[in-house]
C-alpha cells in the first residue's frame, strides 16, 4: 500500500474513534452542513463541474445540486441512526445502530459534486468516516467542495479527518484504497464497480442504465412526451436513469412523432440514423467523445444539420432489428422509437433491450392501467418502475415519490450489484439486535407445523 493511502486511512481511523460518542444532534448538524454547502454554492459548483468534466450543461447541473441537496437533507433529518433505533414488543427485538467504519467512496466524473455529497451525508449520518477518491478529470472540484465543507464545519470543531479526499487519484491508488477501508461505495463504470467487488471488502456498486419507457393507451400524450423529452435531455443525456426509448402502441406512431416535433425534437431519417449510429457507436462501442455532449456537437459530428434550439434527436428502430446497437444505453441527447401491437409485446421489447444493456436498473411507464403497470413490474428485470413521472430526475428519490434519495442506484444481481434498491444511510449501519425471550409464546406442536 502506498504511503499516501496508508496515511489517509490511518487518519480516517483515528477520526473514527474521535466521533464514536457523538450524539444524534452532533452528527445531524454535520450532515446538514454538507448539503447546505452544495445548496448555497450550487452555481459555482455547477460551473466547475461542466468546465472540468467537459460534459453536461450548466443549467441542469445547477438544478441537480439545488434539488438533490434539499431532498437528501429533508429525508435524513429526524431519522435515528445512533443508539437504539427501535423496540418491537411483539418480536422482543431491540435494534441498536453502530458505524460500519471507514468508508471508501469512488466518484464518477459525470457527477463530481452531488455523488460525494450524497455519500458523505449517508456515511457521517451513521458516525462513519469517509475517504473520497474522485475521477482524475474532476478531482479539483471535488476537493474544493470537501474543503468548503470543512470550513463550514469549523464552528462545530469536528475531527478534520472524518471527510478526506485522495488528491491525486489514479487507478492504482483507488484500488489500494478500496482494499484498505471497511466498506466501499463505488459509483462509476463497470470496471470500477467490478474492482470494488474484488477488493475483499463489503461493497455497494451500480450498474449501467438503459431506461425503457413504455406508453400505454388512454394517457395524456402531450404531458407524457413533455416529461420524456425533459428526462432524456437532462444534463445532455448523461444521467443513467434518463429515458432511452419510447415504446408505443402502433396506433400512436404518428401522434408521438407529431408531439416530438412540436417540442423541437429532430426525428432522423433512416440514413441519418445510420450516420448517428456510426458516430456515437464506432465499432459498436459507445463513443467517449460523444458522452454528455450537446445535440449540436453530436449531430455535427454525424454530418447532420439541426436547428440551434433542437433539444433531442429521435430515431426509429424496426422492432425486428433486435441487434441494433441503438437499443443500448445512450449517454447523449438521442433516443429510440419502437412500436408494439400488444402490451405483452411491449414488455418483451423492454426486456430484450435490457438484456443488451441496463438490466437491473429502471424502467418507466406512462399509464393509468394498474394491471399493465404491475405486469411490467412483475416481468421487467429491474429494481425500479417509475410511473407517470420523469425517470431521470425521480428514480434517485424525489419529493413526489417514496424512493430513498441517493446518487447510487443499486441494480441487484441483474446488474452484478449487492442491492436492488437506492443506496441509503441505513446501508452504512451495523445493527446489533437484542433478542429477548418471548415468555408467553406458545411453541407449536409437530402436527401444527407439518399438518
Amino acid at each position: 500500500m502506498s504511503a499516501d493511502i496508508q496515511e489517509l486511512v490511518a487518519r480516517s481511523r483515528k477520526a473514527l474513534t474521535e466521533i464514536e460518542n457523538y450524539s444524534q444532534e452532533q452528527v445531524d448538524a454535520l450532515v446538514k452542513i454538507i448539503g447546505k454547502v452544495v445548496y448555497d454554492n450550487a452555481e459555482m459548483f455547477a460551473r466547475m463541474a461542466v468546465e472540468e468534466s467537459k460534459m453536461g450543461n450548466f443549467d441542469d447541473k445547477l438544478k441537480k445540486k439545488l434539488g438533490k441537496s434539499k431532498i437528501l437533507w429533508h429525508s435524513l433529518k429526524g431519522k435515528k441512526s445512533i443508539g437504539i433505533l427501535s423496540r418491537d414488543p411483539e418480536t422482543g427485538i431491540t435494534e441498536i445502530a453502530k458505524p460500519v467504519g471507514v468508508v471508501g467512496a469512488v466518484q464518477p466524473c459525470t457527477n463530481p459534486i452531488v455523488t460525494p455529497m450524497a455519500n458523505a451525508m449517508a456515511a457521517i449520518k451513521g458516525r462513519n468516516t469517509i475517504i473520497v477518491t474522485p475521477h482524475p478529470r474532476t478531482a479539483n472540484c471535488t476537493k474544493v467542495f470537501i474543503d468548503m465543507v470543512k470550513e463550514a464545519w469549523a464552528h462545530l470543531n469536528p475531527p478534520n479527518d472524518i471527510f478526506l479526499c485522495v488528491e491525486n487519484p489514479t487507478i492504482e491508488s483507488t484500488t489500494e484504497l478500496m482494499k484498505s477501508v471497511d466498506v466501499v461505495v463505488a459509483t462509476g463504470g463497470p470496471g470500477m464497480v467490478k474492482s470494488a467487488y474484488s477488493s475483499g471488502k463489503p461493497s455497494f456498486g451500480v450498474g449501467p442504465g438503459n431506461v425503457q419507457c413504455l406508453l400505454d393507451e388512454g394517457i395524456d400524450l402531450k404531458k407524457a412526451i413533455d416529461m420524456i423529452v425533459t428526462g432524456r435531455t437532462f444534463d445532455n443525456g448523461i444521467i443513467c436513469s434518463g429515458e432511452q426509448t419510447i415504446i408505443m402502441p402502433s396506433s400512436m406512431k404518428e401522434a408521438v412523432e407529431a408531439e416530438l416535433k412540436a417540442r423541437g425534437v429532430y426525428v432522423a431519417s433512416a440514413e441519418e440514423a445510420e450516420a448517428l449510429k456510426n458516430t456515437c457507436y464506432p465499432e459498436g462501442r459507445i463513443s467517449k467523445d460523444m458522452v454528455g455532449q450537446s445535440v449540436q456537437t453530436m449531430t455535427k459530428a454525424a454530418g447532420l444539420s439541426v436547428p440551434e434550439d433542437c433539444p433531442l434527436v429521435s430515431v426509429w428502430v424496426d422492432k425486428n432489428d433486435r441487434d441494433s446497437v441503438l437499443r443500448k444505453e445512450k449517454m447523449f441527447p438521442l433516443n429510440v422509437l419502437l412500436t408494439y401491437d400488444s402490451f405483452d409485446e411491449a414488455v418483451e421489447i423492454a426486456n430484450h433491450n435490457l438484456s443488451m444493456e441496463g438490466k437491473g436498473h429502471s424502467v418507466s411507464i406512462h399509464s393509468h392501467n394498474q394491471e399493465h403497470i404491475e405486469q411490467l413490474g412483475t416481468a421487467a428485470k429491474v429494481s425500479r418502475v417509475i410511473v407517470n413521472a420523469i425517470c431521470s430526475t425521480t428514480s434517485g428519490g424525489s419529493f413526489t415519490n417514496g424512493l430513498n434519495p441517493t446518487s447510487t442506484l443499486g441494480c441487484g444481481s441483474w446488474g452484478n450489484n449487492s442491492i436492488s434498491e437506492n443506496f441509503y444511510y441505513r446501508h452504512l449501519l451495523n445493527i446489533t439486535r437484542i433478542a429477548l425471550p418471548l415468555e408467553n409464546k406458545k411453541v407449536p406442536t409437530d402436527e401444527e407445523i407439518w399438518g
